[in-house]
C-alpha cells in the first residue's frame, strides 16, 4: 500500500470513439489497481474521475466515495462517450471544477498534493500547452499517460516538470496493467520521513519526492518549517470574552472578575445579584453591586444612619419649589395649588384669575363642491391666520378641525397637536371633500364627539372656554336648528361665518346670543371687508345691564382675545382678496383682447 500520506487524485480518462470498447475495459483495469494500492478516506487519499470526448463528463468527484468498493463500482458502471479529442477541455475541467474545494480538494494551505493523472491514445483536437501550464500554476501536477497512438509532443506539453518522472508511453492497452505497477511506485515513492532526518518537532507527512511539518493540536509551525509554537487563541481579540480570556493550548476560555459569574454562552459575565439571596432589610430597595450591596430609598425619602431604612422628606421645605401660592408635599414629590377662582398655569407653579385666553377650539369648515378649490385654499389660510395668534399647548389653547360636505371628517381632534407648527402642516396637508352640504350633520359631529373628553376637550369644570366656529358657503341640505341648540344648550359658545349663497336664518340659528355678535356673512370670498365690523363688539357684557347672560370673568377674557384675534385675521385676508380680484379682472381683459386679435385674423 502507498502510505507516503494523503492525495488528491483526478483521473482524466480518454473516451473518444478510436477507444474500442475492449480496449477501455484495460483503462478501467488501471484505474481500480491504481486506487487498489492507495490508503483512501476522507483524511487519507481521495480519487475522483471523469471521462472526456468532445465534451467532459464527471464519473465522480473527490467527496462523493471513499471506500475503494464505492469506486470500483461507479468505474465499472462507465458508458464510454466516444466522439472527439478534447484533452484541454478536460484538463480545463478539472482546474475549475474537479480540484475546487467545493469539489472535495483539500485547501492549499494544507499543502496536499493535487495530482492529475490523464490517459489518452491520439492526438489532441483542441490546444493543450496554454490550459496544461494554468493548471501547473494552480498547484496541479499532472502526470501524461499515453497508449499505443498518443501524440508525444501533446504528452511532453502537458506534463509537469521533470518530464522524464511525469511523461509516459505505453506501447498498447494490453501492456497498461503492467505499466499500472511501475506508475504506482513512481506515485508512492519512498517515505521521505524514514529516509533522511526530517527534524520535525511533532511530527513528518511525507509526499511524493519530499515532505513537510506538522504540529499537534493546539500548536502552530514556526517559520522555520519544523520547530512548533503554542497558539495563543485569546492573541486575535476574536474570543469573545467580556472580562477575562485564558489560552490554553490552541483554544481558550473566559473567566469574570470577582463578583460575577459566567453565562450560559461561556463568554460573558452576569453579576451576581447578592440582593436575591433575601437577607439584606432593605426597607425599600437593595442595589447590588461587585462584591456586595447597598440600600436605596425612594424618591422623597432619606436613607437612615442604619443605612437600612427611609423616612419622608418634606420636599417643600428642602427644595426651592417656585409656587406663587401654596405648595403641597407627596410621597417623593410635590405639587402648587392655587386659591379658590384662581388657576394653575402651563408652568404648573404661577397663578391667574383668567386662562389667558386659552379656548377649546374647534372650526367646522364647508367642503361641499360649491366652494371651490381656490377659495378652499382661503378657506385653509384664514384658519392658519387663527393658529397663528393663539398660544398652543396641551395646557393652553387646543385646536381641533372638522370638514363636511355630504359627509363628516375629522381632519384632527383636540389632542391631536400641541403647538402651532403642527396644527398650520395639518391644515394645509387637508384634502378639499367636495359634494354637498350638511351642515346639521356637522353640527351633531361636533356635540357629540369633537367636544368630548376623549377627543381631548377639557373637563367643563376646568372653566376652559369651548368655542366652535362654522364657516360655509350655502343652504344646508338637512336641518341645523336641533343640533345647534343642543351645542349652545351644552356651553359651546358658537361663531357662524357664512359666504355666497349661505342662508342668513340658519346662521342666525347657529350663533350664540347675542346673535349680530357671533356671526357674519359676505357675499363672495373676494368681498369680505364688512366682517370685521361683526367681530369689533365685545363679547363680554357689562355689569348690571339687561338680562344678558352672565359668563365668568375668565371665559369673558378668553372670547375676547378670540374674537380680536379673528377680526385681525379677516382684515388680512380681505386685502389679500381684493388684490387677488383685481389681478384675475386684469388677465380676464388680457384673455378678452387675444380673442378679439386672433378673430380678426381669422
Amino acid at each position: 500500500k502507498c502510505r507516503t500520506g494523503p492525495l488528491d487524485i483526478v483521473f482524466v480518462i480518454d473516451s473518444s470513439r478510436s477507444v474500442r470498447p475492449f480496449e477501455f475495459e484495460t483503462m478501467r483495469r488501471f484505474m481500480m489497481d491504481i486506487i487498489g494500492s492507495l490508503d483512501v478516506g476522507p483524511n487519507a487519499t481521495r480519487v475522483g474521475v471523469i471521462q472526456y470526448s468532445s465534451q467532459v463528463q464527471n464519473i465522480f468527484s473527490l467527496k462523493t466515495f471513499f471506500t475503494r468498493a464505492d469506486m470500483e463500482r461507479a468505474i465499472n458502471s462507465i458508458i464510454p462517450l466516444a466522439q472527439g479529442t478534447m484533452t484541454g477541455l478536460a484538463i480545463q475541467y478539472a482546474m475549475n471544477v474537479a480540484f475546487t474545494t467545493q469539489e472535495g480538494a483539500r485547501p492549499l494551505h494544507k499543502r496536499i498534493p493535487r495530482i492529475a493523472i490523464v490517459v489518452t491514445d491520439g492526438r489532441p483536437q483542441d490546444r493543450v500547452t496554454e490550459v496544461a501550464t494554468q493548471a501547473r500554476n494552480a498547484g496541479i501536477e499532472i502526470y501524461a499517460v499515453g497508449i499505443q497512438r498518443a501524440d508525444m509532443n501533446s504528452l511532453r506539453a502537458m506534463a509537469s516538470p521533470p518530464l522524464e518522472e511525469h511523461v509516459f508511453l505505453v506501447e498498447s492497452f494490453e501492456l497498461i496493467q503492467q505499466f499500472a505497477k511501475q506508475f504506482q511506485d513512481k506515485l508512492c515513492g519512498v517515505d521521505m520521513c524514514m529516509e533522511r532526518e526530517h527534524g520535525c518537532q511533532h511530527s513528518c507527512v511525507s509526499t511524493p519526492g519530499s515532505f513537510y511539518c506538522e504540529c499537534n493540536p493546539g500548536y502552530r509551525l514556526n517559520v522555520d518549517g519544523k520547530t512548533c509554537s503554542p497558539i495563543d487563541a485569546c492573541a486575535d481579540g476574536r474570543h469573545g470574552c467580556q472580562h477575562h480570556c485564558v489560552s490554553v493550548r490552541g483554544s481558550y476560555s473566559c473567566r469574570c472578575r470577582a463578583g460575577y459569574y459566567l453565562s450560559q454562552n461561556k463568554r460573558s459575565c452576569t453579576m451576581i445579584d447578592y440582593c436575591s439571596f433575601g437577607n439584606h432589610s432593605c426597607q425599600h430597595e437593595c442595589v447590588s453591586i461587585p462584591n456586595g450591596h447597598y440600600c436605596r430609598c425612594h424618591s422623597g425619602f432619606t436613607l437612615q444612619p442604619d443605612s437600612k431604612s427611609c423616612r419622608a422628606t418634606d420636599l417643600c421645605n428642602g427644595v426651592d419649589h417656585g409656587c406663587e401660592f401654596k405648595c403641597v408635599s407627596t410621597e417623593g414629590s410635590y405639587h402648587c395649588m392655587c386659591p379658590e377662582g384662581q388657576q394653575l398655569q402651563a408652568d404648573g407653579k404661577t397663578c391667574s384669575k383668567c386662562g389667558a385666553g386659552h379656548v377649546d377650539l374647534v372650526m367646522v369648515i364647508d367642503g361641499s363642491k360649491s366652494v371651490r378649490p381656490q377659495n378652499f385654499e382661503l378657506v385653509k389660510q384664514f384658519v392658519n391666520r387663527i393658529v397663528d395668534l393663539l398660544e398652543v399647548s396641551p395646557h393652553g389653547t387646543r385646536v381641533g378641525l372638522v370638514q363636511y360636505s355630504s359627509r363628516v371628517r375629522t381632519e384632527f381632534p383636540l389632542n391631536k397637536y400641541h403647538s402651532a407648527d403642527e396644527i398650520k402642516k395639518a391644515v394645509m396637508d387637508v384634502e378639499y371633500m367636495e359634494k354637498g352640504t350638511m351642515t346639521g350633520l356637522a353640527l351633531k359631529h361636533m356635540v357629540e364627539h369633537s367636544f368630548s373628553e376623549l377627543e381631548g376637550a377639557r373637563p367643563l369644570s376646568h372653566n376652559i372656554p369651548r368655542i366652535g366656529l362654522v364657516f360655509t358657503d350655502g343652504r344646508s341640505q338637512d336641518d341645523i336648528s336641533e343640533w345647534a341648540r343642543r351645542a349652545k344648550e351644552s356651553g359651546i359658545v358658537m361663531f357662524a361665518v357664512g359666504v355666497g349663497k349661505a342662508v342668513e336664518e340658519e346662521l342666525r340659528a347657529i350663533a350664540s346670543e347675542p346673535v349680530d355678535q357671533h356671526f357674519s356673512y359676505s357675499a363672495d370670498f373676494t368681498t369680505m371687508t364688512h366682517l370685521v365690523e361683526n367681530f369689533s363688539l365685545n363679547i363680554c357684557p357689562e355689569e348690571g345691564k339687561g338680562e344678558t347672560e352672565i359668563r365668568s370673568p375668565c371665559e369673558c377674557e378668553a372670547l375676547v382675545q378670540f374674537q380680536t384675534n379673528t377680526v385681525a385675521i379677516l382684515q388680512s385676508l380681505t386685502e389679500k382678496n381684493i388684490l387677488w380680484a383685481r389681478s384675475l379682472a386684469q388677465m380676464t381683459a388680457r384673455l378678452e383682447d387675444l380673442e378679439k386679435q386672433i378673430a380678426n385674423k381669422k
